[in-house]
């Protein structure tokens, strides 16, 4: 494992928090309390530019004190900071730490910690950086507390600590055998300094005994951990965000303006009030744009039980004042549509530009032009949003599943007037995100109800079609590319244009350009060795909230230009496989620095240049496994794309037939990873297993339109997601890169971009038709 790190990170600082009674009913007497901290002050002092943990800005800088508690009985408690939604991050992280330590498994519990950026420093949980920034400082945590605890023993023992060596939950005296648990020793080690950071030893790898224990591989599968939530959650005991039950709880709904940015013009609830169980019927104010993560307004209805909040809902008699809503009134789906693809016809923005694009294209034996398409999407977690809020004596308290603990409070202490020390946020267990849990609007709601509510705890609850038609959507795009081709084939040339509204468009007054960061995202690392490149960024205004979702601007970058070397391999008669590793180029690290750091998402470009030897890889290990050059049948057909995102590698093959009714199927699913070392690998194929079928309804299925500003998907029988016979029949997902002194990449993210065109080239392949539109719904049968 890499021990190399860049100089900031030699800023962390251990401290020994026993006696500060800072972790509520944890620190008692008698146990050892250890925190990771970034040491700021030190960091700020540096000229050298801020990257990965060190370089989020004020505000999102990922400094938190990561706890590690060992009591008297030997029990081991980690306090998590990063949002659980299905990632399996509670286990993974707490799993490093055991392992450093030499915990037992069936002695290590996890508690999840409250928003406070003061105390735990950023903690959001996104951008697939959860490991990757955490990794090492939980390491060097729990090396921190072994030593302790071996120092405590050799106290104990009268004897030098060298001679005293942590086990499993044990420390022992090797030369007199003489041996104590870890709770024996937690009361001694808590009264000791904390150790510099350069004496301490980390376990080298043959002495891991959980990280990176692989269940497929692995000689001995019972040393992997399980999943720390598991047993829990599939007996239905593990606490989601509608699970909590706070004593006197009422419930509310909120009827959204249809329009974003539209007003309330009227409202009759008088029926409402009539409901049985109605208590109250309440205003809320809409935000002007951009805005941000505030509440988009409308008429909450309150009850004694969410039914009766819904039914009140319903006898509402609303007015809404549209016009209000300036051109998001007129906003439609398929005329917009139109705007982009007319937009991409001429120039934009210069993003990248080498060589001579006009001369390359002029002198070209073979002109290729092609236009891609993805609508809006949602992220649809299957636990819609829901919050608690009870706020009572200047002091609030929120229970919710939330991406963006510390956002979260923030925005809560602002609604209702008090600081943030006021505000505590209780992270629950997210059932799934995919970004749509970093936007607290639901949480906020509850909080501005709160404040009416004479202290009574209120539970604000969206329903599936709340979610589907008051989002924060993934944007629209249309991309456009051109390439020149010589007479035998090879590049000369190439231009992208790509136009989407932004996600600044939240924070910001009307920007109709992407940002550094999500040009970043596929579009200017673009890695082949093509000699005229131009890249440009037409405008793109926003009609609707537009939210992060999983791989962000990734899936259409993805989508485009991986279809469209397809189709460059077809003009030039080549086989896809070799002329995409052909226009990859030779092996070199890209670190296009000079375009903005930007692209890098936060990390040292030069710590994570874009691989080609990596790339490279995942492409041939795909391609292997899937039997590449093995004959199919006719009507049957491979497809393939691979993609560089969240400073991993991902590259998936399909196998798909189409019948003569243009029915698919998909027989299986090759996929090839690279994030570097692989913590827990159970973990990351999960991973890319649920990638690839949410980037199968991705391509199939899934799609967002509005008419008249509204969204007109209401639930799922509307915003299609896979079902089962649209699954792999097998799905195979091959792990590699796993080498020393390479860093961590991300995990969440990356392996969705390359699935989609990976399938509608399988497509291709397969019966001829090339998609260029998503989703693709009926196109095979037209």
């Amino acid at each position: 494992m890499n021990q190399a790190v860049n100089k900031p990170r030699d800023s962390l600082l251990l401290a020994n928090v026993s006696r500060r009674q800072i972790l509520k009913g944890m620190a008692a007497s008698g146990a050892l309390v250890i925190a990771a901290r970034w040491n700021l002050a030190w960091a700020e002092d540096q000229e050298s530019p801020k990257y990965g943990a060190d370089g989020m800005p004020h505000g999102w800088v990922d400094d938190p004190n990561v706890f590690i508690h060992i009591d008297t009985d030997g029990n081991v408690t980690v306090v998590n900071h990063r949002s659980e939604m299905g990632q399996g991050i509670r286990t993974s992280l707490v799993m490093v730490v055991a392992d450093e330590l030499g915990a037992d498994w069936q002695k290590v519990h996890v508690e999840q910690a409250p928003g406070n950026e003061e105390r735990y420093g950023n903690q959001d949980t996104d951008g697939s950086r959860s490991m990757r920034h955490w990794f090492d400082p939980m390491r060097r945590a729990a090396a921190a507390a072994r030593t302790m605890l071996e120092q405590a023993a050799a106290a104990q023992w009268k004897v030098d600590a060298k001679e005293c060596q942590a086990g499993v939950h044990s420390v022992k005296h090797s030369p007199s055998g003489r041996e104590l648990g870890f709770g024996e020793l937690a009361e001694a080690a808590s009264q000791l300094p904390v150790p510099e950071r350069d004496s301490l030893v980390l376990k080298p790898r043959d002495q891991w005994r959980y990280i990176g224990r692989d269940n497929e591989t692995g000689p001995d599968v019972s040393k992997r951990p399980f999943a720390i939530d598991g047993a829990d959650i599939v007996a239905g005991k593990a606490t989601y965000g509608a699970d909590v039950l706070l004593d006197d709880m009422l419930y509310a709904v909120v009827a959204h303006p249809p329009v974003y940015g539209a007003k309330l013009a009227s409202v009759d609830d008088s029926a409402a009030l009539e409901v049985p169980g109605v208590v109250k019927v309440v205003k809320i104010e809409g935000t002007p744009q951009p805005s941000a993560f505030h509440p988009l307004g409308g008429v909450a209805v309150v009850a004694e039980n969410t039914w009766a909040a819904m039914e009140g809902r319903r006898a509402l008699k609303i007015e809404w004042d549209n016009d209000s809503a300036g051109d998001n009134a007129n906003y439609n789906s398929d005329d917009f549509r139109e705007q982009l693809e007319k937009a991409i016809q001429s120039p934009g923005e210069v993003i990248r530009n080498s060589g001579d694009i006009d001369a390359a294209l002029n002198d070209a034996e073979t002109l290729l032009d092609a236009t891609y398409y993805m609508p809006h999407l949602t992220q649809a977690p299957m636990e819609p949003p829901v919050a608690q809020v009870v706020f009572k004596d200047g002091k609030a308290e929120a229970w919710a599943p939330v991406q963006a603990p510390q956002a979260t409070r923030d925005g809560v202490a602002e609604l209702l007037g008090i600081d943030a020390q006021d505000v505590t946020i209780n992270v629950t267990l997210l059932g799934g995100g995919f970004g749509r849990k970093s936007k607290p609007d639901y949480v906020f709601e509850a909080a501005t109800l709160a404040k009416q509510l004479d202290g009574r705890p209120v539970r604000v609850q969206w329903s599936r079609e709340d979610d589907v038609q008051h989002s924060f959507y993934h944007a629209v795009s249309a991309d456009r590319l051109e390439a020149g081709l010589d007479a035998d084939g090879n590049a000369l040339g190439w231009r992208h244009r790509t136009a989407a509204p932004t996600i600044s468009s939240l924070f910001e007054q009307d920007p109709k350009h992407l940002s550094a960061s999500e040009l970043g995202m596929g579009f200017n690392t673009m890695p082949f060795d093509i000699p005229n490149v131009r890249l440009e960024n037409p405008a793109a205004p926003a009609h609707l909230r537009i939210g992060w979702f999983r791989s962000v601007y990734n899936l259409p970058h993805a989508f485009a230009i991986q279809s469209f070397v397809a189709e460059m391999a077809q003009a030039a008669n080549r086989d896809h496989r070799d002329y995409l590793l052909e226009l990859l180029g030779p092996d070199r690290q890209i670190n296009p620095r000079d375009v903005d750091d930007s692209w890098n998402y936060g990390e040292d470009p030069n710590r994570y240049p874009i691989d080609v030897a990596r790339l490279r890889a995942v492409v041939e290990k795909a391609t292997e496994a899937a039997e590449w050059e093995r004959e199919r049948p006719e009507g049957r057909g491979l497809g393939l794309a691979v993609h560089h995102s969240f400073v991993s590698y991902a590259a998936v093959v399909f196998d798909v037939e189409v019948d003569d009714a243009g029915e698919l199927t998909i027989h299986s699913a090759d996929i090839a990873f690279d994030c570097g070392p692989q913590i827990n690998p159970e973990r990351i194929r999960s991973q890319m297993e649920g990638a690839c079928v949410m980037g199968i309804g991705i391509a199939l299925h899934s799609e967002i339109t509005a008419k008249n500003g509204a969204i007109e998907q209401t639930n799922f029988h509307q915003y299609l997601i896979p079902r089962m016979n649209h699954t792999p029949k097998i799905t195979r997902v091959h792990l590699i890169g796993d080498v020393p002194d390479t860093p961590l990449g991300g995990v969440g993210e990356p392996g969705l971009p390359p699935v989609a065109p990976a399938l509608c080239n399988a497509i291709h392949a397969a019966c001829g038709k090339r998609i260029r539109r998503l989703p693709i719904g009926n196109q095979l049968k037209a």
